[in-house]
């Protein structure tokens, strides 16, 4: 896989993408968008990688938008601008329903559409020092393609004020609300995340795609009949499924399952 703004190495089932424009403080454009889409959606299909960290080079995670591009924009018609917007979406929508569990990595600072893409991710490690920032109302914009992953993270009331006041806020903060789930120092994010991947790859692949769908499909969802009937539906499937009777059997039988013993 050629690409230009993104470096991609996948190491004992772990997959690390990483945004590479550390001289534009890693801000996306249309190449960047298409990379990320098209990356992730080859992940997913991929049966070596369990796990995928987004990262980043340089100083930032990601400014948000890449400034020569919004110039770009600014002469777009309304249906380029349309088609445009859509590609965003569509990227950020690729990233959340990807079957493999994704950390993000923040290394530094967060604004505008990076807060989209560490809200995408299932889990978000930041180090101490990182802020967020969803500025887009300086601009006279509005957090719209990021804004659904966003509000479920952040919450309904923290986004009523940071979506209007286009505030900075730390990582203290973020993982007050809900954004972020660990904050650690610098020396120790690269260790955090690891510890989180090899969490992940000791577990059934299938039992790690099947919970992380299940908290999508339910998150908000009415306790209703359906919803009963559904939960039963799905822990009958996973119980006769290979990896679901290989578990039952390795812990009875006191030994690994086979996916934690496979190279």
């Amino acid at each position: 896989m050629n690409l230009a703004t993104l470096k991609l190495r996948v190491d004992a089932h772990v997959a690390t993408v990483t945004l590479n424009r550390p001289d534009v403080r890693n801000a996306f454009n249309e190449t960047v968008i298409e990379e990320l889409t098209g990356t992730f959606r080859a992940l997913a299909t991929n049966d070596d990688v369990r796990a995928i960290v987004l990262a980043a080079e340089g100083v930032a995670f990601c400014a948000g938008a890449d400034l020569n591009w919004m110039k770009k924009m600014a002469g777009y018609s309304d249906t380029e601008n349309r088609a445009d917007a859509m590609t965003l979406a569509v990227m950020l929508s690729t990233i959340y329903r990807c079957p493999k569990p994704v950390i993000a990595r923040v290394q530094g600072d967060t604004y505008a559409g990076g807060v989209g893409l560490a809200a995408v991710a299932d889990i978000v490690v930041a180090v101490d020092t990182a802020h967020f920032c969803l500025s887009e109302a300086k601009l006279g914009l509005i957090p719209a393609t990021i804004g659904p992953y966003v509000i479920r993270a952040l919450g309904e009331q923290a986004s009523r004020r940071y979506f209007v006041t286009a505030e900075r806020f730390t990582a203290a903060t973020a993982q007050r609300l809900g954004l972020v789930h660990e904050v650690v120092s610098a020396e120790a994010l690269d260790g955090t995340v690891s510890a989180l991947t090899r969490a992940l790859v000791d577990n059934s692949p299938n039992a790690v795609k099947e919970c992380k769908r299940l908290v999508q499909d339910f998150a908000g969802r009415a306790i209703d009949d359906a919803a009963i009937a559904d939960t039963a539906d799905r822990i009958a499937t996973i119980r006769a499924s290979g990896d679901g009777r290989e578990g039952v059997r390795s812990f009875l039988e006191k030994r690994s399952p086979s996916w934690r013993n496979a190279s």
